[in-house]
This record gives C-alpha cells, structure tokens and sequence, in this order.
C-alpha cells in the first residue's frame, strides 16, 4: 500500500513538475512573441497597411513561437511538426480576426492615430492569443500523450 502511495505522489509531483517547466518556457516564448510581434508590426506599419502589418508579423511570429513551444515548451511531446503547425494554422486564423478587428475598431475611434499607439492597443491582443495558443497547443499536446 505504502509502494503505490508512493508512485502516486512521485507521479503527481513529476505531472506538477512537467506543467510548471511548460507553463515557464511559455510564459518565456510569449513574452518574447509578443514583443518581437509588436516590434515588427510597428516596423512594418510604417510601410503598410495596419491589416497587411498585422497579417504579416502574426504569421512571421506564428510559426516561429510554434517551433520554439514544440521544442522547449512541449519537448516531451509525441506531436509531429505538421500536426503541430497545422494546429498553429488554425489558430493564426482566430488570431488574424482577433488583432485584426482590434487595430480596425482602433482606428474607426482614433483615424489619425499613430502607428505607436496601434501597437501599444495590439500588444493586449497578441498577449490574449498567446494565452489561447498555449491552451489550445497543450490540449493537443495532453491527448497526443494519453493515446
């Protein structure tokens, strides 16, 4: 009886230690996507339109923040790189609407609004997608795991 106590707290802890260095490499990987994300949409958005800025650095920062959580954040995972990206594909989708519709409804309030300001209101929305990639990636990620 004392055995399987045992294995089951040595199980739990290593479940509580594998989510906490998830939970830590994504907080670091989106931290880091959603600065370089913002940053290059403000670089491009001096050249182009807020949509075309904001389609391309979300794509740009897509794929790179998909490669970077497949190979620290769930490095234990079963999950193939297609399946992975086309996972991240979806996503960008949601992502693309969700800061799209914040930089437009944005801009319908303040037109003459600075690229700067843009930005600063679309770093909330690329921080809410981050949040929902992970969730969404850990599910995939969790029954990938158990199958």
């Amino acid at each position: 009886m004392r055995r399987l106590s045992a294995r089951r707290s040595a199980a739990t802890w290593l479940g509580r230690s594998v989510l906490t260095r998830e939970v830590f490499w994504f907080v670091v990987i989106g931290v880091a996507s959603t600065v370089a994300q913002a940053m290059l949409y403000w670089v491009l958005r001096q050249w182009s339109s807020p949509i075309l800025a904001n389609f391309t650095s979300l794509l740009v920062v897509t794929v790179l923040n998909t490669e970077a959580n497949r190979r620290l954040t769930f490095r234990e995972s079963r999950v193939r790189v297609l399946q992975a990206h086309l996972t991240a594909g979806g996503l960008f989708v949601l992502a693309y609407l969700v800061t799209s519709g914040a930089v437009l409804l944005f801009r319908h309030y303040r037109p003459t609004a600075s690229p700067a300001a843009e930005t600063l209101v679309l770093a909330p929305s690329f921080a809410l997608v981050t949040m929902v990639r992970f969730t969404v990636l850990r599910m995939v990620v969790f029954r990938r795991r158990h199958q």
